[in-house]
C-alpha cells in the first residue's frame, strides 16, 4: 500500500474516531503512531512515540500557555469580571439594550486578561444574565449577547488560540497577539451594533436599566485599573520588545497573582483551585499538541499537505475562491468540533495551501480564529451557549440559539471587513 493511500486512509479513520468521541488528541496520537509504522517501521514510530511527549513537554516556547491560562484564574478569582461589568454598566445601563452592551464591552475587557472565550462566557453569564432578567430583557438577546461576547475571549490579545496557531505555523506569536486587536475591537463594535438594531426595531428586548449619577460613573472607572494596567503590561511590553510573550505570560501570571493578593480574594482554596484548573486546562492542550505534533510527522511522511497544496495550483482557482473554501471547512467542522481541535487538526494539512496561494499568514490566522468563533455559537454543538446553559438552564437551548443569529451576521461581516481589507489586522504588526 502506497504512503498516499495510507494517508488518506488515515484521515478518514481520524474523523471516524471522533465519531466515536475518541479524545482528539489520543486519536491523532494513535494514527501517527500506527501510519509512520506501517509507512517506515515499528521502531520508527516507538521512537516518535518516546520523543514528541518530551520535547513538547519540556519545549520553553510551549510554557506560556500554563502561564497565560494561569493569568486568567487569577484575573477570575479576583473578580475582575464584576468590576469592569459595574463599571460600564454605569455608564451605558439607563440605554436601551444597555445591560447587553455593557455584557458586550464587559467581555473585551476580561477576554484581554483571560484568553479563553469559554472562560469569559461562563464568567459574564454569572455575571450579567440575572442582571438582564431582573430588568425584563428578552432572553434571546440576554443569552446571545453572552455567547457572543464571550467569542471574543479567543481573538483579543493574550489569546490561546492564537499560541496554538502560532506553534503550528511557526509564526510570531506576539504579532498575531498584535493582529488581534483592531479585529477583536471592530468585532465587538459590530456586537453592539446588533444589539442596538435589535432594540431599535423591538424596543422590548432590551428595556432601559436605571440612571447613575456622575459621581458614581466616575467613580466606577477606578474600578477598572486593574483589568487596564494588567493588559497594558502584557500587550505593551510585547509591542515595544520589552520581553518575549513567553516573559510577558509570566509577568501577567505574576500581576495577576499580585491583584487577587491586593484585592484580598486570595486563600489557599482559592490558590490551588487555581493551580489545578490551570494544570487540568494545560494536560488538555497538550495531550492534543503531542497527538498533533505525531499526526503531522505521519502527515509529512505520506506527502499529502504538499500534494494538495500543488493541486490547488494547478487547479489555477482565484485566490479568494481558495480562501473561501477553506473557510466553510472551518465552519463546517465548526458546527461539530472544538474549535482548538479544528486548528490543530486541519492546519497542518491546509498550511501549504496558505503558503503556496501566498496568503500572508498572519492575516489568515486572525481570518482562522474568528471562523472558529463562529463554530462556537453555531447549532449544533455551539460550546458557548452550552455553556452558558449551564449557568442558567432556566432558559431553553433554542432559545439561546436563536438570539446568537444576528451575532453571527456581524461576525460575517467583520470577516468580509478583513479580508477586503487586510490592514485591519496587519497594521500593527507591520509597525513593531
Amino acid at each position: 500500500m502506497s504512503a498516499e493511500m495510507i494517508g488518506v486512509l488515515g484521515i478518514v479513520l481520524l474523523f471516524v474516531l471522533l465519531a466515536f468521541r475518541m479524545h482528539i488528541g489520543l486519536a491523532m496520537t494513535l494514527i501517527g503512531f500506527g501510519g509512520v509504522s506501517l509507512i517506515v517501521n515499528v521502531k520508527a514510530g516507538l521512537n516518535l512515540l518516546g520523543m514528541v511527549p518530551w520535547a513538547e513537554g519540556s519545549s520553553y516556547s510551549l510554557s506560556v500557555i500554563p502561564l497565560f491560562i494561569l493569568m486568567g484564574q487569577f484575573a477570575f478569582i479576583s473578580g475582575i469580571s464584576q468590576d469592569i461589568y459595574k463599571a460600564v454598566y454605569s455608564w451605558m445601563g439607563h440605554l436601551r439594550g444597555g445591560l447587553a452592551m455593557a455584557t458586550i464591552v464587559a467581555c473585551s475587557g476580561f477576554a484581554a486578561v483571560c484568553g479563553s472565550s469559554l472562560a469569559t462566557g461562563a464568567t459574564m453569564a454569572k455575571v450579567a444574565i440575572p442582571e438582564m432578567q431582573k430588568y425584563g430583557y428578552d432572553p434571546r438577546l440576554a443569552t446571545g449577547c453572552v455567547a457572543a461576547g464571550g467569542t471574543l475571549g479567543i481573538l483579543i490579545p493574550p489569546s490561546i488560540g492564537f499560541i496554538i496557531y502560532g506553534i503550528l505555523t511557526e509564526e510570531s506569536i506576539g504579532k498575531l497577539f498584535m493582529a488581534g486587536i483592531i479585529p477583536g475591537l471592530l468585532l465587538a463594535s459590530l456586537f453592539l451594533f446588533a444589539i442596538i438594531l435589535q432594540c431599535h426595531f423591538s424596543p422590548g428586548m432590551g428595556p432601559k436599566g436605571e440612571p447613575t449619577t456622575w459621581k458614581t460613573k466616575l467613580n466606577s472607572l477606578y474600578d477598572t485599573w486593574p483589568m487596564l494596567s494588567l493588559f497594558f503590561l502584557v500587550m505593551g511590553g510585547i509591542y515595544f520588545g520589552f520581553f518575549t510573550p513567553t516573559e510577558a505570560a509570566g509577568i501577567g501570571a505574576f500581576g495577576a497573582f499580585v491583584i487577587t493578593f491586593i484585592k484580598k480574594k486570595i486563600n489557599l482554596t482559592t490558590l490551588t483551585e487555581s493551580l489545578l484548573v490551570t494544570g487540568n486546562m494545560t494536560a488538555m492542550i497538550f495531550l492534543i499538541i503531542i497527538g498533533a505534533t505525531i499526526f503531522s510527522s505521519f502527515l509529512a511522511l505520506t506527502g499529502i499537505p504538499f500534494m494538495l497544496a500543488e493541486t490547488v495550483a494547478a487547479l489555477a482557482l482565484p485566490r479568494m475562491v481558495v480562501l473561501i473554501l477553506m473557510l466553510l471547512i472551518f465552519i463546517a467542522l465548526g458546527c461539530v468540533m472544538d474549535c482548538f481541535a479544528i486548528m490543530i487538526l486541519m492546519v497542518p494539512i491546509l498550511f501549504p495551501i496558505i503558503q503556496v496561494m501566498q496568503f500572508n499568514p498572519i492575516w489568515f490566522g486572525v481570518i482562522m480564529v474568528i471562523v472558529l468563533e463562529v463554530g462556537l455559537i453555531t447549532p449544533p454543538v455551539g460550546l458557548n451557549v452550552f455553556v452558558i446553559k449551564g449557568v442558567v438552564p432556566s432558559i431553553s437551548i433554542t432559545t439561546m440559539f436563536q438570539g446568537v443569529w444576528p451575532f453571527l451576521v456581524a461576525a460575517v461581516v467583520c470577516i468580509a471587513a478583513i479580508i477586503i481589507f487586510p490592514q485591519i489586522a496587519l497594521f500593527i504588526p507591520s509597525n513593531m
